[in-house]
């Protein structure tokens, strides 16, 4: 498994996870060398960057449209106590 930013760069969120998703299965398998367990956890790394930037994104598209729509509903948000 080698990395490349470039492929990376170009997968929407969902392809993201799925795909973080069969790194971390990777990883937990026991049949990996070193080598392709840093490789794994690089592609890992890079994956997890790529989804926090995407879910950003999304994150100011949405504050963008409620504050020209002159609603700014947005808040900080607190689990309750059941939640944690």
């Amino acid at each position: 498994m080698t990395t490349d930013n470039s492929k990376t760069k170009k997968l929407d969120f969902e392809q993201a996870i799925i795909e973080l998703k069969t790194v971390v299965k990777d990883m937990e398998s026991d049949d990996l060398t070193l080598k392709a367990a840093l490789t794994c956890y690089e592609k890992g790394v890079e994956l997890t960057q790529h989804c926090q930037d995407l879910l950003n994104s999304a994150e100011q598209k949405v504050k963008v449209l409620l504050q020209d729509k002159n609603k700014e509903w947005l808040s900080v948000f607190t689990p309750d106590k059941d939640d944690k």
